[in-house]
């Protein structure tokens, strides 16, 4: 049985199955927010109740194919995310249209990610970029205390409603990371005094400039991290368990079989055998 599940979870056909169920399921999720008429009620009920015996069914099956180590599941981020987000909705208390079960059915769809290695590697490098974002949202915030103080000394009189307090200034600086109240800012400032100019180039680039390219880095970073990680990862696989990782099974059989074709050639030219010339005499 272990076997035979292994295959159903290794197969394509299974995987795109499952996509196409979190897909309807997503469906399904969106049309609920609609109005709907009363009489769907039970329909769209009963499709829920599908979806979760589709997904209970799924998570059994890929349990199963690891036969008398059921704990080897669990030692996959991936596969616990998917465990909590199936069984916690079978938890007691969560029935009805509680907001909990909602946000509990919404992180279904999340776990599209777990099928595709592209997302898989994005969300992996997120996660590791959090101590370097945790870092920098540091850095910004400090950023913008700094500026928001200043703008309050200075704009605090001439601009109340955006600079009358330091909440309001910062909301404000934060607000002009996006550039799009720059020229009514600098405006504004330029009425006031030619010195406001300076105030608002240094802000540009510092915060737009300099930080945003620092998280961009961060989290750069942390992609080729995550891209090596996975990499190790596959590497470290040993399905034929002889102590080899598969990867460098195959490597140590291509250099076996370029060895191999040299001592062919080698042997050719020693007895001068000619293939394409040679032909057996009658």
């Amino acid at each position: 049985m272990a076997q035979r599940c292994a295959r159903i979870a290794e197969s394509r056909v299974f995987e795109v199955l499952i996509v196409v169920v979190i897909g309807a399921n997503a469906a399904l999720l969106a049309v609920e927010t609609y109005p709907y008429p009363k009489s769907a009620a039970p329909l769209l009920h009963g499709l829920e109740w599908f979806f979760r015996a589709v997904f209970v069914a799924e998570i059994a099956v890929r349990i199963l194919a690891y036969g008398d180590r059921p704990r080897e599941f669990f030692r996959h981020g991936w596969n616990v995310f998917d465990f909590v987000v199936i069984a916690a909705v079978f938890i007691p208390g969560l029935h009805g249209d509680s907001a909990a079960l909602r946000v509990i059915r919404i992180a279904r769809v999340v776990r599209l990610v777990r099928f595709s290695p592209g997302l898989r590697t994005i969300v992996s490098a997120l996660w590791r970029s959090l101590p370097g974002v945790g870092g920098f949202l540091a850095l910004a915030l400090v950023t913008l205390y700094v500026y928001g103080m200043a703008g309050w000394l200075i704009f605090a009189e001439a601009d109340p409603d955006q600079y009358g307090t330091l909440g309001r200034a910062v909301l404000t600086l934060f607000v002009l990371l996006s550039l799009e109240t720059l020229p009514d800012l600098i405006e504004q400032g330029l009425a006031l005094s030619q010195w406001t100019l300076l105030y608002y180039v240094s802000y540009v680039l510092i915060t737009v400039n300099l930080l945003v390219n620092i998280l961009i880095a961060v989290i750069v970073n942390s992609m080729e991290e995550a891209r090596r990680l996975e990499m190790t990862e596959h590497m470290a696989t040993d399905e034929d368990q002889d102590g080899i990782p598969d990867e460098i099974d195959r490597i140590m059989i291509s250099q076996r079989l370029d060895d191999l074709r040299s001592a062919m050639a080698e042997l050719e030219r020693e007895l001068r055998i000619d293939r394409h010339e040679r032909r057996p005499s009658a």
